[in-house]
């Protein structure tokens, strides 16, 4: 059994790790260039992750570029993707959020207000305590399929990437996050939700953000935020 000394090191050296980005959309099967049809971040370079999720980087991390992007257009129905400039390195999890533009124009809404829905999720698989594991690391893209249901419009895409290898102590948890822009076409008259505010939706005491996934092992595992909305 390792000890807890070796424990700390090993959490230590993943925490020095290179950090990522997610830069592009997959759409009809292409990866867009990085960081045209998503805004561009404040780590575009640094690569460093948001640790405060009150913050209002915790949105869309783009205080420091004030960005603008392109509008791509995607089906209701199909695939969107979302890649990353490497891989997600750390252990985490996923969840992908959308908001309508309520004016029909993604390039001027900032996502104020509860307009949030999750869309997506990669959650942790745990076995009481035996083992967890982690299926959203060492990808480099994660897609998912737009709700046929969801009505035609502008969005917001969020991705975020929660990193766990550090999240026993407050604010430890690592946040990697993008918005991307999206013109949904053939919807249906769904109404999405629950809806949330980021920020807002986390506090950061959640058991899903503050744990030690290393000793003990936990015996189970809370996805944060709402519940998938599928249409």
């Amino acid at each position: 059994m390792l000890s807890l000394a070796t424990l700390a090191l090993c959490s230590l050296l993943v925490s020095v790790h290179a950090h990522y980005t997610f830069p592009s959309l997959i759409v009809n099967g292409a990866t867009t260039p990085a960081w045209v049809n998503v805004r561009k971040t404040n780590n575009f370079n640094s690569q460093a992750p948001v640790t405060d999720v009150t913050s209002a980087d915790f949105r869309c991390y783009d205080s420091q570029t004030s960005p603008t992007a392109s509008t791509i257009t995607v089906a209701a129905g199909s695939s969107l993707g979302i890649a990353c400039d490497q891989t997600i390195y750390h252990p985490g999890v996923v969840n992908v959020y959308m908001a309508k533009a309520p004016s029909g124009n993604v390039s001027t809404f900032a996502g104020d207000g509860a307009v949030w829905f999750k869309v997506y999720q990669i959650t942790a698989v745990t076995n009481g305590g035996s083992s967890i594991t982690f299926p959203a690391q060492n990808v480099p893209s994660v897609s998912f399929t737009v709700p046929k249901n969801l009505p035609t419009g502008q969005y917001l895409v969020r991705m975020e990437a929660l990193a766990l290898h550090s999240a026993s102590t407050f604010q430890g948890a690592q946040w990697y996050i993008s918005c991307g822009q999206v013109s949904v076409t053939g919807g249906g008259s769904g109404t999405p939700g629950p809806l949330v505010s980021i920020p807002g939706v986390y506090t950061g005491n959640e058991p899903g953000i503050l744990l030690n996934i290393y000793y003990p092992i936990p015996a189970t595992y809370t996805q944060p935020g709402p519940a998938v909305w599928s249409g």
